[in-house]
């Protein structure tokens, strides 16, 4: 086998190493976040496997080569099952769509529906960032309206728990809920928030499908994951060994050049 080929066949063997210590950290990721309201579980996506072989693409060190962008992290968007919680401001999204909340570096979108009021009476995620409704931040008197599949908030004119046909019913607002045109314009900020550009147009009415007093799981599937750990740790053990191999065997064509010169 010439230089040249052993060359070749580590820098695949470095590279699907590469590859799986990716994977290894999406799936530690995902299981990290099997519990957490609208978590979409990430997975690792690599380049055709003949594209690796083509000997073309290993020029220079490979180091390089091992850096070149061959993986990309992409969102499962599949959504999770819904939980009854019991708690008004718990909201869950059925159907495609994201809340918009209100942050300091501008706009980021969520599907984790676990909200609450601030001292304020807005309504606010987790981390204190308004939500968004249509006409802006939402302020109410009470922690428990009538939200409906739309959105639409109601209370009653005293403050009361009222229903969208009560007769002193009251609307409030309605929540904001957009959608993206090209869900890979989205990028993760962290806490259960995406940052998505200018790429975002409301949802039609008729598509909201909101459920109060729900929150929507993560779709993580703990055992899928733990199968697939299971699995990549044992692919990247065996890349290690051929790794290890060919470099045992280009080491030994070096001291035999030696020997030979």
């Amino acid at each position: 086998m010439s230089m040249q080929e052993i060359q070749s066949v580590l820098g695949v063997a470095l590279q699907s190493m590469h590859h799986d210590s990716a994977r290894l950290d999406r799936i530690s990721m995902n299981l990290a976040n099997a519990l957490t309201p609208g978590y979409k579980r990430e997975v690792v996506v690599e380049r055709p496997f003949a594209q690796m072989l083509d000997p073309t693409a290993v020029t220079g060190p490979l180091s390089a080569f091992e850096g070149q962008g061959a993986v990309q992290v992409m969102s499962d968007a599949s959504p999770g099952t819904l939980k009854s919680t019991g708690q008004s401001l718990d909201l869950a999204l059925a159907g495609p769509g994201y809340f918009e909340v209100a942050t300091d570096q501008g706009p980021a979108y969520t599907r984790q529906g676990n909200f609450h009021l601030d001292a304020r009476g807005r309504l606010v995620n987790v981390l204190g960032h308004a939500v968004m409704g249509k006409g802006g931040e939402i302020y109410l008197n009470n922690p428990t309206p009538f939200i409906d599949a739309s959105g639409n908030i109601f209370e009653g004119q005293r403050g009361g728990v009222a229903t969208s046909l009560s007769v002193d019913a009251q609307s409030l607002g309605q929540i904001k809920v957009v959608q993206f045109e090209d869900r890979k314009s989205l990028q993760r900020l962290g806490n259960g928030l995406l940052s998505g550009h200018e790429d975002t147009s409301l949802q039609k009415e008729t598509d909201i499908q909101i459920r109060q007093a729900y929150l929507e799981n993560s779709n993580v599937n703990s055992m899928q994951e733990m199968v697939q750990l299971m699995q990549t740790m044992r692919h990247f053990e065996s890349m290690q060994k051929v790794a290890l191999g060919y470099d045992e065997m280009m080491g030994a064509a070096i001291r035999k050049l030696g020997e030979l010169s």
